[in-house]
């Protein structure tokens, strides 16, 4: 079993790395193919709905025929994509090419997660989650100065070329190695409605919708365009930026991952983690035009306590019966993922839409809406039950 999980882990490392690489692209694909940022925000918002939409047949194709041939027959789909990018012209090129990987990405976390609450004590699940996310951080990280430096040795066509071929190979590495958990006697009965029917779930799908969707948008396409149009940065100093934020995601994931057991709470864990988030998102939007060290010092600290990603999966995990164990995380993971193609796609047009005069001006609307949504979402969450294992 645990040569699969190191293969899936290798898998979401890719992951997270194709979430937020757009980031660090950005300047030379606007540059070498006339993009503009708001084609790109479309872009990584294709890829994130593509990898939302997928969640539910997922969910069904992991309690009927497991993680196995689920994961490495679409992590292959994601291969023709990257190649597809490495060789795009267009913005409707690099679209359709972030949609496929999206596609690729979307079942790797949610087989992990399905392998750990069938194969391992409850009680660890939370901290399997959140070690899970921090080694696939590593893919975050290494889409932020190491991505630079290999564009700027070898051309950004050649560079995704060359992830291209890695996917592919992750893909036969999940094939060969990842062993399915075994099949429950008595079917696989109940369907997602009768998950959506559970009142105490609804609190938390409405924390899964903004507890990432913040990092994402930000870390994965806004910081670019962000130190790039208000500081002047240029591509290895935002590469830099990206490093920071990434390395601090991937401690706040280890930070989350046993606080369930050691506080005796998930909910209140959760809640205060993306408070301070909020915090920190509003007084982006309140200083934007702060120095970068300031700036680059908020987003650091929002990157670090809203890691909750893990443990607010963990949360809703505590409330499904085994056997509807992989329909319930894909559920949970639907409403993480699917909130962040669309406030990808939104954002973009509120910068596009938004009077450059100061140049602060887009990225304060930017920074705005990620902080409403985040506030909503804690309110909602106040109402939900609290349950550990």
């Amino acid at each position: 079993m645990y040569p699969g999980i190191v293969a899936l882990l290798l898998a979401y490392v890719l992951s997270q790395f194709y979430r937020a690489f757009l980031a660090v692209l950005t300047p030379v694909l606007q540059a070498d193919l006339a993009v503009t940022a708001a084609d790109l925000a479309s872009a990584s918002g294709w890829w994130f709905l593509a990898f939302a939409a997928m969640q539910i047949p997922i969910g069904e194709s992991l309690d009927r025929w497991g993680p196995r041939i689920t994961s490495a027959g679409l992590m292959a789909v994601g291969a023709g994509g990257a190649l597809l990018f490495s060789q795009a012209t267009a913005a409707f090129q690099i679209k359709l090419a972030m949609a496929l990987i999206g596609v690729g990405c979307a079942p790797v976390l949610m087989a992990s997660y399905y392998i750990f609450a069938r194969s391992f004590a409850p009680a660890l699940f939370g901290t399997l989650a959140g070690v899970t996310i921090g080694v696939g951080s590593l893919g975050n990280v290494a889409s932020s100065l190491p991505l630079s430096a290999a564009v700027e040795a070898f051309g950004w066509r050649e560079t995704v070329l060359g992830l291209a071929a890695i996917t592919g190979a992750v893909a036969a590495a999940i094939l060969v190695l990842v062993r399915d958990p075994p099949r429950l006697s008595g079917g696989h009965h109940g369907s997602l409605l009768d998950l959506l029917r559970m009142p105490t779930i609804w609190p938390i799908l409405a924390m899964m919708a903004v507890c990432y969707t913040p990092l994402a948008g930000l870390r994965g396409l806004w910081v670019g365009p962000y130190f790039a149009d208000v500081h002047g940065a240029s591509q290895i100093k935002i590469g830099e930026i990206s490093l920071w934020i990434g390395l601090a995601m991937v401690a706040g994931n280890f930070a989350y991952g046993p606080l369930d057991r050691w506080l005796g709470t998930r909910k209140w864990v959760i809640f205060g983690g993306n408070a301070v988030t909020l915090l920190c998102l509003t007084l982006l939007w309140w200083f934007a035009a702060a120095p970068p060290a300031t700036a680059t010092a908020l987003l650091v600290a929002a990157g670090f306590f809203g890691a909750s990603f893990p443990m607010v999966v963990a949360h809703g995990r505590a409330f499904f019966p085994p056997q509807m164990m992989g329909r319930g995380v894909t559920l949970l993971n639907f409403f993480g993922i699917a909130p962040i193609g669309l406030a990808q796609i939104a954002t973009g047009r509120i910068h596009a839409g938004t009077e450059a005069v100061p140049v602060t001006a887009p990225f304060e609307a930017v920074f705005l809406f990620f902080a409403v949504t985040t506030a909503i979402g804690l309110a909602v969450y106040l109402l939900s039950q609290d349950r550990t294992d």
